[in-house]
Order: structure tokens, then sequence, then C-alpha cells
């Protein structure tokens, strides 16, 4: 491990999430922070990335083009080492690409999961209670019947958790303290794995055809686009609800609106949309039976504040030449410490 060199350079777009980001980096002064603004001409910020050994990535939902972490844009800076993303989403970066390229891709996650497991109990709770249907009613109506707003008890009931990382393992904690059943699906892990992280071990039929509430935990990728569809939601148990806290597009949204309209699902809370923000008059927020955010699971104060720092101290990781903690691609490292060596003069950290 050295101290930074003076030429590394790290670039992002507009602002981070929270400024004590810059407050960390300040600290390391042979860090140069560039800032860039979307609405400069594409030219003059390409230039300045060009000069970047680092990329501070923004969110898909604030991201434009064409600033996406794609083939494209690392055919255009060559210096690029590194991109880290905001939070534990790093749908908006080509891993293949980079990898190929000897550029590292990492992100933030830890940072926010109890926020976002919150969120998604928050959103549980609320359809299981028809926080939201009786709202709306006692905006709308006068006189309501309150006996036909009576929700259903969590405890007893089998909710389904699609991945259990760090969010899903804390949404299973949160769920077995209210006295549910806790089933979990993920090829990535072996059952003890699943077991030892608070749920019970299930194959993908299985976890939908027994749960009451769906509750989805897992990155967008290739292998999870669009798998909530039709044939899924028809595989869930009439009046189950669907929880979503992940990523737009793991659920198609026609469908899910087909499932609930028809009536076979009671309702689903969603933080994430495909196109976000959604139009407000995309047809599933015509439902009452739908409680939305707008993919604000993962913001509160606290979430934020620790993102921001993850990424700072992660940026000083990576260029004093520490293995970073949140490395999505490892398989980049030989190229990425080659290339690491002959723009530094020092060779970072063996993986």
């Amino acid at each position: 491990m050295q101290n930074p060199d003076p030429g590394a350079k790290l670039a992002y777009f507009e602002k981070w999430v929270d400024p004590i980001a810059l407050d960390i980096l300040a600290k390391h002064p042979s860090i140069q922070v560039l800032r860039l603004d979307y609405d400069a001409p594409v030219e003059i910020s390409l230039a300045r990335m060009q000069e970047a050994a680092g990329y501070q990535i923004a969110p898909r939902g604030e991201l434009r083009e064409p600033w996406f972490g794609n083939g494209d844009l690392l055919r255009c800076c060559p210096h690029l080492l590194a991109i880290t993303s905001t939070g534990s989403g790093y749908d908006m970066v080509d891993v293949e690409a980079c990898t190929r390229a000897g550029v590292i891709v990492c992100n933030q996650t830890g940072s926010n999961s109890i926020a976002v497991a919150e969120h998604a109990l928050g959103l549980t709770l609320a359809l299981l209670h028809k926080f939201g249907i009786s709202d709306r009613a006692m905006r709308k109506y006068e006189g309501i019947d309150r006996f036909d707003y009576a929700g259903t008890d969590a405890n007893g009931k089998t909710i389904g958790l699609v991945g259990i990382g760090q969010i899903g393992t804390r949404m299973a904690a949160f769920c077995k303290a209210l006295g549910m059943t806790v089933l979990a699906y993920d090829p990535h892990l072996t059952s003890a794995e699943i077991s030892a992280r608070g749920a019970a071990p299930t194959d993908w039929e299985q976890l939908l055809a027994s749960s009451d509430v769906i509750s989805v935990h897992c990155p967008r990728t290739e292998e999870t686009f669009g798998m909530l569809n039709a044939t899924a939601f028809a595989q869930m148990k009439p009046g189950a609800y669907f929880v979503s806290t992940a990523r737009g597009g793991i659920h198609d949204e026609k469908d899910l609106h087909f499932a609930l309209a028809s009536g076979h699902l009671a309702g689903a809370g969603l933080d994430v949309f495909l196109q976000e923000p959604p139009s407000k008059a995309h047809p599933l927020l015509s439902l009452d039976n739908v409680i939305a955010t707008p993919h604000s699971a993962g913001l509160s104060r606290e979430a934020v504040r620790a993102m921001a720092s993850y990424a700072a101290q992660q940026w000083v990781d990576i260029f004093t030449g520490r293995v970073p903690p949140r490395l999505v691609n490892p398989e980049a490292w030989p190229l990425y410490s080659a290339k690491f060596s002959r723009q530094f003069g020092f060779a970072p950290d063996e993986l």
C-alpha cells in the first residue's frame, strides 16, 4: 500500500448522495475529484472523463446517456481503472465489458440494507393491514364501514424471499420476529447457507405456491430480468401479496397488473419500476390495491450517509492499492493490476 498517486483522478456527475463523501476525500488531497455537469457539452465532459482513473457512477434513475458504464464509455476512457456504484445495485454497469477492459466494479452493498429491509417490511404490513386501500377510501367516501377494511395478521403467515443477501437476511429476521414462516429461494447459495441466514430453503415453484407474501431481494441481471412474469404470478397463491424493493424489470409490470386487476393477487407494494420515475398514469398506479413509493427504500438519512461514506473510503482503498472490500468482478484483477502498475508506478495488493 502506498499513498495515492498525485494523478489519481476521480470523476462524478452533479453530486454525491451525501456531502460526507467529499469531506472524506478532502483528507486525501492527492486524489483529485472532478465534478462533471450533465448539462455541459458531451465533448467537454468526455475530455475530463478521459483524465480519470475512477468513476463514481450515479444511480440509474439519475444517470443520463452517454454516461452508463458500458463498452462505449470504456473504449473512450482507456485510463479508467474502476467504477463504483452509489448503492448495492450496479445494473447501470456492463460488468463483463469492464472485466474485459481490466476495470474493476465495486458497489456499496450493506450500506442501506437496514433501510431497504425496513421499507420492504413496511410495505408488507401495509398490504396485510390494508393501509393503502383504507386510506384512499377515507379520503374519497363518507361513512365507510370499518369492517370492510379489516386486515390480516402477519403472525402465522408465510413469506417467500426471492434472494437472501444482506437485505433478505435482515428481512428474514424481521419477519421471524413477527411469527412468520420464512422461505427463501436463492440459486447462488447452498441450502445450509440459506438456513444460516434465517430462512427455510425451497425451490422456485414451492416458494411461489406456498407463500402468502413474495418479497424480492435479488439484483437485476440477465438471469433475473422478467423472472416474475405471468407464469410466476399464476403459480402464486390466490390472494397472495407481491412486494419488490429490488429493481424494476425483475417483475413484468403488465403481467403483474393483470394478476392484480383479475383478483388473483390481493395487492402489491412497489418501490421500483422499469422506468423511473413512472408516469402518474402508469396502469399499476391506478389500482387501489397497489402501494407505491419512488425507489426511496434505500434513501433513509442514515442510509445515504453510509452509502457515501462507504464509497469514499473505498476509493481511498482503490487508489492506495488495497483490494476494495466490495469488489464485484474479482476476475478482472490480473488485468486491472497490470494497468494500475503502468499508470501509478506501483502494484496494488494481491487479490
